[in-house]
């Protein structure tokens, strides 16, 4: 027997369709206002980062860096994104920024221009999010860029843009500029590390609750 196919059920069926579409398409709403929608972190963007300090390029940039990355990975619970977003699950894809970060022009790492602590705009952060290695994955995920570090007087802080990212279509949905002190450390990898902590320290006790309140409230 042949099955007749209702305009209400046919309605019934694109309705079910659109509702799963909808599901499966996350938002910031989604981040800032469920637990459980998950969340990837995509590392630390170095490939443009300005240092107005004294330092080695190239063992900066082809050792340090990586060995940032991998410190904050290592160390998860202490780098408690999880926490600071109030997440269920946080993937850990790190490995998006890595090939990156191993092309910084080493000619622009080292800077003795007070500028340089200050130059990026929300287009270089577009572009930023464009050169991601993220093919094949699909949802939200959130990259710090870090734009600079400067040591004065023997105190450090670090400008880092917060920056989530539809892994999609590589748009970029949200971002903000904040700036970290560092609170010490021995050797380079946990000095500047150390304004990673801040950061996610910061979105913990005050940014998740502006950002919840701006973009899913």
């Amino acid at each position: 027997m042949k099955r007749r196919i209702t305009l209400k059920g046919l309605f019934a069926a694109l309705l079910f369709c659109g509702i799963s579409l909808t599901a499966s398409s996350q938002t910031l709403k989604d981040v800032f206002s469920n637990s459980e929608t998950p969340l990837v972190y995509l590392g630390i963007d170095f490939s443009k980062t300005r240092i107005l300090d004294q330092g080695n390029a190239d063992d900066i940039r082809n050792r340090l860096y990586n060995s940032i990355n991998q410190l904050v990975v290592d160390e998860f619970k202490k780098f408690d994104i999880k926490g600071a977003f109030r997440k269920s699950y946080v993937e850990n894809y790190a490995s998006a920024v890595s090939e990156k970060n191993q092309k910084a022009n080493l000619s622009d790492i080292i800077s003795n221009n007070p500028s340089d602590f200050n130059f990026m705009k929300e287009s270089d952060i577009v572009t930023a999010v464009k050169g991601l290695d993220i093919k094949g994955k699909e949802g939200v995920g959130v990259v710090f860029i870090m734009e600079a570090m400067r040591k004065v007087d023997k105190k450090g802080d670090a400008a880092i843009w917060v920056t989530f990212v539809d892994l999609k279509s590589k748009k970029m949905l949200m971002t903000e500029r904040m700036v970290e002190e560092a609170k010490g450390g021995f050797g380079f990898r946990n000095y500047w590390a150390s304004t990673i902590k801040e950061l996610i320290d910061d979105i913990d006790k005050k940014k998740f609750k502006e950002w919840k309140k701006r973009y899913a409230e």
